[in-house]
């Protein structure tokens, strides 16, 4: 029986998504025949998590689904646990890295990837607790189904099975190592104000994600495609293809990965910082590792908070963070595309080592770009005038720190992949 881990990190009240999962877990028990470990990890406040804890204790028990809802304590101890036994120094800063104490995109899924390896399962399937699955036909649509036939199974398989394929013949021996799709609704990213207050603003700083040398015409297009995922047009049919999977098809509430990707490298920890978690999407495309995108795009909303008092400010921070991590990140991209296939060794897995070096080498880049696109900001949120021209007030005071934090996220990276093998082994035994 395949095991499986379908996980929902969240720090924010979902019960009604802890109750739609679950029944995509059962979907995948009785359909697919899986052993699903449903795995919450919870990082909500006390009040929330005994709210979640009911909506728990409601579910039906069901045959081959397992249900884990963890608060952070419970988390905090399984990771000294697993740092103590893989016997690494510094054993403090990797449970940090692993559970900081500020919102992390791609910490709280490397819990869930170090969690499913100790669980022993075969794959992640994630999903997020501002989403929502479609329904077609009165039913929900669940992303399991394209995920689970063909995940870890040689592409050549997927293929033979009637998958339409536009891979390269000498793609075929390589494993499925991730099924995904993107979502229709809102914004992936809640800047949508901006783009209301100011098409030319919007236009300005979305650009700013981009390299800095990029000619305007490829700066427009990627503006016009960013954070928009699959536009609005609902679920009407199944479409899937077996390709090597752009990362601007898919969407991180909409995917699984192979045991064989997360296990290797795990993805940014970063704290604050919108997009830390999409590193492997970029990895796995650039390494030539075979996926499968299809079409069963989740619904995605935006929570109220962001948008308070509070909220606001602190998102804000968060988009200015992603933008800065770009020059370092684009130099990693453009050098896994040269590498290609030298990514991965005889067994088409990912030489983790090669990854270490590479971001290594982009903590040393130039700062130049990034005071620049701090400049760009600056002067957008001015004009939008309000609540932005006071978080650029905010931003002007803490520019410093902007660029070191870029530079140290960059560096804690690297050393938590250095890390991750005896880690994932510590998880396993």
């Amino acid at each position: 029986m395949n095991r499986v881990c379908l996980c929902l990190p969240t720090n924010r009240a979902c019960s009604a998504t802890i109750a739609a999962l679950h029944d995509e877990a059962v979907h995948a028990a009785r359909h697919f025949g899986a052993d699903v470990q449903l795995l919450i990890l919870d990082s909500s406040d006390d009040r929330t998590r005994a709210e979640h804890t009911r909506a728990v204790a409601a579910l039906p028990p069901t045959r081959h689904v397992t249900v884990h809802h963890l608060d952070e304590d419970t988390q905090r101890a399984f990771l000294r646990r697993a740092v103590e036994q893989a016997g690494l120094p510094e054993p403090e800063r990797l449970v940090h890295l692993m559970l900081p104490p500020a919102v992390s995109y791609g910490a709280c899924t490397n819990r869930a990837f170090l969690l499913a390896t100790a669980l022993g399962c075969a794959s992640v399937h994630r999903r997020d607790s501002d989403s929502t699955y479609q329904l077609h036909a009165g039913q929900p649509v669940f992303p399991v189904h394209h995920e689970l036939p063909y995940l870890g199974r040689a592409a050549a398989e997927a293929a033979a099975g009637g998958l339409p394929t536009d891979l390269a013949p000498a793609l075929l021996d390589r494993p499925v190592s991730l099924a995904g799709a993107s979502f229709i609704g809102e914004l992936s990213v809640d800047i949508g104000e901006i783009r209301r207050l100011d098409e030319g603003v919007y236009h300005d700083v979305v650009g700013l994600w981009a390299p800095g040398d990029w000619p305007e015409e490829r700066r427009r297009h990627l503006v016009e495609e960013s954070f928009t995922g699959a536009g609005t047009a609902p679920f009407t049919g199944d479409r899937a293809t077996l390709t090597v999977v752009d990362p601007m098809r898919v969407d991180m509430c909409n995917i699984a990965f192979d045991r064989a990707v997360y296990e290797r490298v795990p993805l940014p920890p970063a704290t604050d910082t919108i997009g830390s978690d999409y590193f492997l999407l970029h990895l796995v495309h650039d390494a030539g590792l075979p996926g499968i995108l299809h079409n069963r795009h989740i619904e995605n909303f935006h929570t109220p908070e962001r948008r308070t008092d509070t909220g606001f400010p602190a998102y804000q921070r968060r988009f200015v963070k992603f933008l800065l991590s770009m020059l370092h990140f684009h130099h990693v991209y453009d050098r896994m595309a040269a590498e290609g296939a030298g990514l991965l060794d005889e067994r088409h897995q990912v030489r983790s080592a090669r990854i270490v070096e590479l971001l290594r080498e982009s903590t040393h880049l130039d700062r130049t770009e990034n005071v620049w696109r701090l400049d760009r900001v600056d002067t957008a949120y001015r004009k939008l005038g309000g609540r932005y021209a006071m978080f650029a007030d905010r931003l002007a005071e803490e520019r410093d720190r902007l660029l070191d934090e870029a530079e140290s996220d960059i560096e804690d990276y690297a050393y938590l992949v250095q890390a991750w093998p005896a880690l994932i082994e510590a998880a396993r035994t």
